[in-house]
């Protein structure tokens, strides 16, 4: 059934309608439920008209959206930030143990946070034991496709010098904690790319939009956006607006509560009590919110600007979700922002980590039970294994058995710091029971899926010109070049892989009749996209295409993320085996930049879909309305002798700069337990 109608109007609510008011009074009515009872609290918010400056309040207190503001800006219950005593224990370490003071302490988890909290806790003369489940890297969601590395990985590519990421892969310059980490450590930084540059490094935006069967230069859209916002049907309006221009002032009388616009045009932060006060007013206002009803009922958008907003800024697959999520992403991923990338891969960030606490991180012990004593906790549920004076936390492992042998261990600690994340914290045995905000937390905290589909390349197709292009198919066999453009090249997969410079032996017969099968039926040859890094945006199935930024040295080649894809978009690959998502993503990548870069294609290819990983669990915790207001406290709270750490206990979810203040954090309360 594609649409639900109310039992008196018989107008029909959408998909995307329901998912926003389900749980609502509005949704009871509408559905013609009994309304509960309300609650004998705080008197509810007057209803103001739509376009009032002032929208409803969320059902959360003004303590609780100040909380929440401080921990988004890390600062502390005056105000006062927290960060540069974080970079201070960054640089100097925690302040050091007496030895009768020194700590058995058990770290769950080998991502950036708990690397970070056992270096911090090691240099602070404790006794740490790391206990990770995967039994070859550490790293968690930074994962790079790369040749050798700490996880001595085999080669990934048809070129051995050749890397990708298949998790982290940028990091905000706004981000301190991480930037100043990755310097301290040593590791060798680079610009990002996020908008395409020429030869000289200079942005350019000539990265391609694809919808609606239209295809277009970005700058060419920002300059003259109507012919794809009238394909939307958009109003008239908006017909000349860019996405991201339409966006931007929907948004922007949400960033007036914390910043202001200055004399060159760009925003400025508030002071920081005026500022962690007017992220509190955003996060009351709109905390139980998510995107789709702040762009309905707030900024006023009919579904047509909708759509074309959502394909082309990243936020279709995720109105249904948290407001305040997805308007902390908008804020930070912008032209404006400057983006590094580890030189090498993400992965030398877990590198040198691992390096800080060599022999303390025992690989391959995924934990099935923790049992826990703490003095403020009595009666029949206590552990009876664990008593006053001895051991305060025992956890109980498993190995994967790659060696063919099922290893089981046990391991005891004063205390011990948690960073796995909630969706895989669900098939821990924790015993006593934990508070019940604390199971709700893990229970209830939203987990979203995120996939990528890495392509590799014999050559950096994407920074050629009509004239590059036009040699290097000739070289293949005189009138290549003319066939493609013509529309008249054959689409029977003979030409997968042919240029000379790809190595042969990669690509079977089977291979070229399954490319065959799934070719995009036009054929029509765009011209060369002529650019470095940056990344096009279709409404076909790979949504978002990056090229790299910077070339792998001695190499003539590159690795394409031919698809990244979040959400719903994404469960669409899931259900592929990761095979079967290689002639897809090169179709996709087709349609946008001409079938001829198949002459250029390995073979190769890697995939990631972090909601199948066995250790992840999903992309990143993406929160569902109100869940900030709802669930944060408990999120972060320590439970007896467990503390808690990771990207979910920030809110920075899925950034490195969240895992890094969770784990000095953590560390903190570790060391002064």
């Amino acid at each position: 059934m594609d649409q639900l109608r109310t039992p008196d109007s018989h107008q029909p609510f959408s998909r995307r309608q329901f998912t926003t008011v389900a749980g609502t009074a509005t949704a009871v009515t509408a559905l013609g439920l009994a309304a509960p009872e309300p609650a004998a609290a705080a008197p509810a918010a007057p209803v103001l008209p739509r376009q009032a400056p002032c929208p409803p309040r969320s059902t959360a207190d003004w303590d609780t959206c100040l909380a929440v503001a401080r921990a988004l800006l890390v600062v502390d219950d005056h105000d006062t930030s927290l960060v540069p005593a974080y970079q201070k224990i960054l640089d100097s370490g925690l302040p050091r143990a007496r030895s009768t003071a020194a700590k058995k302490i058990l770290v769950v988890g080998a991502g950036p946070a708990g690397l970070v909290a056992a270096w911090l806790l090691k240099r602070a003369g404790h006794h740490v034991t790391v206990l990770e489940a995967n039994g070859n890297r550490v790293g968690g969601r930074i994962k790079t496709f790369r040749t050798g590395g700490h996880e001595h990985a085999a080669q990934p590519f048809t070129d051995p010098r050749q890397y990708a990421e298949a998790g982290a892969m940028r990091i905000p310059g706004s981000h301190p904690l991480v930037i100043g980490l990755i310097d301290r450590l040593g590791v060798q930084r680079r610009p990002f790319y996020l908008v395409d540059v020429d030869g000289e490094g200079k942005p350019v935006n000539h990265a391609w939009l694809h919808v609606n069967g239209i295809r277009m230069r970005r700058s060419d859209y920002a300059k003259s956006p109507r012919r794809i916002n009238q394909s939307f049907g958009v109003p008239s309006k908006y017909q000349d607006k860019p996405s991201s221009q339409i966006l931007r002032e929907a948004l922007d009388p949400v960033r007036d509560e914390f910043s202001t616009v200055g004399a060159d045009g760009k925003r400025v932060d508030k002071p920081l009590p005026e500022r962690v006060r007017g992220w509190a007013r955003v996060i009351q206002r709109y905390g139980d919110w998510s995107m789709y009803r702040f762009l309905t009922e707030q900024a006023g958008f009919d579904e047509r600007t909708l759509d074309l907003v959502g394909t082309l800024e990243n936020l279709t697959s995720r109105l249904p979700l948290s407001f305040i999520h997805s308007f902390i992403s908008q804020s930070l991923i912008s032209p404006d922002t400057t983006f590094w990338e580890l030189v090498g891969g993400t992965a030398t960030l877990p590198d040198a980590l691992l390096r800080k606490v060599e022999g303390l991180v025992r690989l391959d012990r995924r934990a099935t039970h923790i049992e826990y004593w703490s003095p403020d906790r009595h009666g029949s549920d206590d552990v009876s294994q664990v008593r006053e004076g001895g051991p305060h936390v025992w956890i109980d492992t498993v190995s994967e058995g790659r060696d063919g042998k099922v290893v089981r261990e046990q391991f005891t600690g004063d205390l011990a710091i948690v960073t796995v994340p909630f969706s895989g914290l669900r098939q821990v045995q924790i015993s006593p029971l934990m508070s019940y905000g604390k199971r709700r937390a893990v229970t209830e905290l939203h987990y979203d899926s995120a996939t990528k589909v890495l392509l590799e390349f014999s050559r950096r197709w994407w920074e050629f010109t009509e004239s590059d292009w036009k040699r290097e198919l000739e070289a293949v066999r005189p009138g290549l070049y003319e066939d493609y453009r013509r529309g008249k090249a054959p689409a029977d997969g003979s030409l997968l892989g042919a240029h000379p410079s790809v190595p042969r032996g990669h690509i079977s017969p089977a291979q070229r009749a399954h490319y065959a099968a799934n070719r995009w039926a036009t054929r029509d040859q765009p011209e060369a996209a002529h650019i470095v890094g940056g990344g096009s945006v279709s409404d076909n199935s790979n949504r978002f295409m990056i090229q790299p930024s910077h070339p792998v040295p001695g190499s003539k080649g590159g690795v394409v993320l031919a698809s990244y894809s979040w959400a719903d978009d994404a469960s669409r690959w899931d259900s592929l085996d990761e095979e079967a998502r290689y002639p897809h993503a090169l179709r996709g990548l087709q349609q946008v930049y001409g079938q001829r870069v198949e002459v250029f294609y390995t073979g190769a290819g890697r995939t990631q879909s972090w909601l199948r990983d066995p250790y992840a669990y999903g992309e990143a915790s993406v929160l569902l309305p109100g869940q900030h207001t709802e669930l944060l406290a408990a999120i972060r709270a320590p439970e007896g002798p467990l503390h808690f750490a990771g990207d979910h206990t920030s809110v920075k979810p899925s950034w490195i700069e969240g895992a890094v203040e969770s784990g000095v954090r953590a560390a903190l309360e570790a060391h002064r337990a």
